[in-house]
């Protein structure tokens, strides 16, 4: 009986590479326990057949996101890949194959007549909930905090209520991805509150829409403080429609979406309308990195309204972008004020078309507007023009601003075209320090700020091939992506994989070879392709010591230090693991111990790159505003963060 297992563990090896040695994952098999037809165990075998290295440098680092699907589900959702039925199995495929996918949400007409307290709650549709409440108060604490892919729906919320106030209190914080509507909420209330504070802070990708939001309210109130502070590169936020036809209905914006990074806000029909109303921008957009905020049709048609934007956009926001459409339209007896707006700012555009004109006995204050450290662009098109009884003031006012078709009285400029402060030192307020560095800071015994290299997007595993082969990604077939993953028309999900498709089907910069995987065996071709078969799989060991000074132990660069090729592979949001890797010329690729500042022991194994020839890059790119220089001078490195990778030719 010996015999024939040995000739059975003979014929497994040959056919497998299957080393059976207590269960451990060895010499490029798997355990005894493993089915050797799972797409883990397909990937060990590929890595083993196209690499050529000393096999015990396979990476577990990259097998560790092999497709979780066992053997039959793979074969089974494969099956449903190739006939376009995916979609009739999509709960079952994203929860087996570890996907990134939205819920289905359905309405919930719960109703309630006492006050209620939302504590550690989520993914909830809340629909005509609260309609007509009389005083009271609704509580949302610590509601969706740190979930990924949140969403919640509140349609038709608090309608016609008297009085009664609604408490968002840090509300998905800490979350991905986060998608929150609020349509028809509060409308024909009269009295009460609506209050946000610390709302969508330390978001990754964050999204809300207010749509009809407060309509024909009657004295209602609605604060944001610390709204989407510390977010990042989020769709942001959307107000249509958001207090229209109001009666003397102040809004106030506090700290909203300050220090966050590529952040937009779009403001359409906001306070058309309305009477006696009060809106308050203070320290709005402050120390950003390229927001983009739309006011279009902003307070149209509105009765003695009183608009005030203070530190909107400054405290060292880098390139922001302001576009100011029909602001004030037909206004009558309004009042708009611009105090130390976009103050400090990098550079920045900010656009006025049509803006409070055609208005009555309107005054509009620009004070110390746009006192850049590098001077930005203004256009007023259109502004004032028709305007009865108008009075526009500009004081200590910016070059590089363009005026057409403007009001020709009723407008004073003084000190205006005064130089920018700061001749032109550049901003780099909202860089983390330690994200980009010299080469030179590579040496052991140097004390370095690391960045957070943390991996903030959801958990994601890769496809088997023989899925991804079969399912659409490109611009032209988004419809059919969308179909695949239950993505709804303007939501987060459909934004998210539109950018990631268009950023993989972008042009290569100069000298650039890309290719975006959703494979893990994709990669491997496309670094072999790249660097030959001879090639070793890199990354930094763990999060140890983010966010805090660090010593640079042993360096050892890769190649010899010497000029190398590379392949650097970075996630992309997408709903299975996705990976953007790239190659460029001119780079150096070093790895070197962290060490405790205070102990001096070994916490962490960094991997960096260094891009010697920055020319082809962008004036504005982060690196030169963190470390003062332009392209083509200087080398830049950064360090592999948590989950991405480095591919190099093996020593």
């Amino acid at each position: 009986m010996l015999k024939p297992l040995l000739l059975l563990q003979s014929f497994l090896f040959c056919l497998f590479n299957i080393v059976f040695v207590g269960g451990r994952l060895i010499g490029g098999g798997f355990s005894a326990e493993e089915n050797p037809f799972t797409p883990k165990a397909s990937l060990v075998r590929y890595w083993n057949k196209e690499i050529s290295a000393d096999k015990s440098l396979r990476s577990e680092f990259l097998i560790s996101k092999a497709s979780p699907l066992n053997a039959v589900d793979s074969a089974t959702f494969a099956k449903l890949a190739a006939q376009n039925s995916l979609p009739t199995r999509l709960p079952d495929f994203c929860s087996a194959a570890n996907l990134f996918c939205f819920p289905d949400l359905t309405p919930s007409l719960e109703k309630h007549d006492d006050n209620v307290k939302f504590s550690v709650y989520d993914q909830k549709n809340f629909t005509s909930y609260g309609n007509a409440r009389a005083a009271g108060a609704d509580s949302f604490k610590t509601y969706s905090k740190g979930n990924n892919g949140a969403i919640d729906t509140f349609r038709r919320y608090s309608r016609n209520a008297a009085g009664h106030e609604d408490k968002f209190t840090v509300y998905g914080e800490r979350g991905n991805v986060d998608e929150k509507d609020f349509n028809s909420y509060g409308t024909f209330g009269a009295g009460g509150a609506g209050d946000f504070t610390n709302y969508q802070n330390d978001v990754n990708d964050p999204m809300s829409r207010f749509t009809a939001y407060s309509d024909g309210g009657t004295g209602r109130s609605q604060t944001f403080k610390t709204y989407t502070h510390d977010a990042n590169a989020g769709n942001g936020q959307s107000f249509t429609s958001y207090s229209k036809k109001g009666n003397a209905s102040p809004n106030e914006f506090a700290s909203y979406g300050d220090s966050s990074n590529v952040i937009g806000s779009d403001f359409k029909n906001y306070g058309e309308e309305e009477n006696a109303a009060k809106d308050t921008f203070t320290s709005y957009a402050s120390g950003g990195n390229v927001p983009l905020n739309n006011f279009k049709n902003y307070g149209e048609s509105v009765n003695a309204a009183n608009d005030s934007f203070t530190n909107y956009g400054g405290g060292g926001g880098n390139v922001p972008q302001n576009n100011f459409k029909s602001y004030g339209v037909s206004g009558n007896g309004a009042v708009d004020t611009f105090a130390n707006y976009r103050d400090k700012a990098n550079v920045g555009d900010d656009s006025f078309s049509g803006y409070a004109k055609d208005s009555n006995s309107g005054t509009v204050k620009f004070t110390n507007y746009g006192q850049s450290y590098n001077p930005g662009s203004e256009s007023f098109t259109g502004y004032g023009k028709g305007s009865e009884v108008h009075k526009i003031s500009f004081k200590t006012y910016t070059p590089n601003s363009t005026f057409k078709d403007y009001a020709k009285n009723g407008v004073a400029f003084a000190k205006y075209n005064v130089s920018s402060i700061g001749d032109g030192k550049t901003v780099n307020k909202w860089i983390e320090p330690g994200k980009f560095f010299r080469e030179s800071t590579l040496k052991e015994g140097t004390v370095i700020a690391m960045p957070d290299i943390k991996d903030k997007m959801p958990k994601r595993s890769f496809l088997p091939r023989s899925i991804v082969s079969k399912l659409p990604f490109s611009t032209s077939k988004l419809a059919e992506v969308k179909t695949i993953f239950h993505v709804g028309d303007n939501s987060s999900m459909e934004k998210i994989i539109s950018d990631a498709v268009t950023e993989c089907e972008r042009p290569p910069s100069v000298g650039e070879t890309k290719r975006c995987v959703g494979s893990a065996e994709d990669m491997i071709d496309f670094a072999t392709s790249v660097l030959g078969r001879s090639v070793v799989l890199r990354t930094t060991e763990s999060v140890a010591g983010s966010k805090q000074k660090v010593v640079i132990g042993k360096v050892n660069g890769i190649n010899g230090g010497k000029l190398t090729k590379a392949v650097s592979c970075h996630q992309s949001l997408y709903p299975y693991l996705l990976y953007y890797c790239h190659s460029v010329p001119k780079v150096r690729v070093y790895e070197a111990d962290l060490l405790e500042l205070n102990s001096m022991t070994k916490i962490n194994h960094g991997i960096a790159i260094c891009h010697i020839d920055t020319s082809s890059w962008s004036p504005t790119h982060g690196a030169f505003l963190a470390l003062g220089s332009k392209p083509g001078r200087i080398e830049v490195c950064h360090w592999i963060f948590e989950n991405d990778m480095n591919w190099a030719i093996a020593d």
